[in-house]
């Protein structure tokens, strides 16, 4: 057991890691802060300024999702520095093998993404041009399609990490020195749904 000697008083820093790992599991779980303080034993406040302190930003639910990417690890640490809440990226060769499962696999595959795609509010598109295009027509949420190239895409692309990096502070902005630094205005292709169901493609800046 790690401990940790503060004037008189002895610290377990296992214990303080579980705990704090309780308590940001009970709130991702949909507790409200004080439901949580009041299982854990502590008070409210804590929990408040526990999630402070972890801030790394506020606001819409984002999903970055890519194929077939080529610096797969660049783009994940990229978005997860950004806060964004949800990476898929897959290389060609993932892709393949998933095809090689057969048909009814790769069915079942698209609807697990594509129904945990639903539930954000901004989806991020990596892909060839015409699969970006399908995608807008299907979510319910905002998609901003960043193309890798022209239809069909059959090796892996490396993805602008710079770019993107841009692209996520103009929408979400970051945190930093306890503000929100919102990015450089640029424009984005972003598809929206009309109420009848079908989509348009919409030019605004972000």
């Amino acid at each position: 057991m790690d401990l940790i000697r503060i004037g008189s008083k002895v610290i377990s820093r296992e214990r303080l890691t579980e705990l704090v790992s309780e308590i940001l599991k009970k709130r991702s779980d949909g507790a409200t802060q004080a439901e949580v303080a009041y299982d854990v034993g502590v008070e409210r406040s804590f929990v408040s300024h526990l999630e402070g302190l972890g801030e790394m930003r506020r606001g819409e639910h984002i999903a970055l999702v890519g194929f077939p990417v080529e610096n797969k690890q660049e783009v994940k640490k990229a978005a997860k520095e950004c806060g964004v809440d949800f990476v898929y990226l897959l290389s060609e060769r993932e892709r393949l093998s998933i095809a090689d499962k057969g048909g009814a696999f790769v069915f079942n595959e698209v609807l697990s993404i594509l129904a945990k795609l639903q539930k954000f509010d901004i989806v991020i598109f990596l892909a060839s041009d015409k699969r970006v295009k399908s995608l807008g027509k299907i979510l319910n949420g905002e998609v901003i399609g960043v193309s890798l190239g022209r239809s069909p895409l059959k090796t892996d692309k490396k993805v602008d990490v710079k770019e993107l990096k841009s692209l996520l502070r103009n929408i979400i902005g970051i945190k930093k020195g306890g503000k929100v630094e919102k990015g450089r205005k640029r424009k984005s292709w972003i598809f929206k749904k009309r109420p009848s169901g079908k989509s348009k493609i919409i030019r605004r800046r972000v």
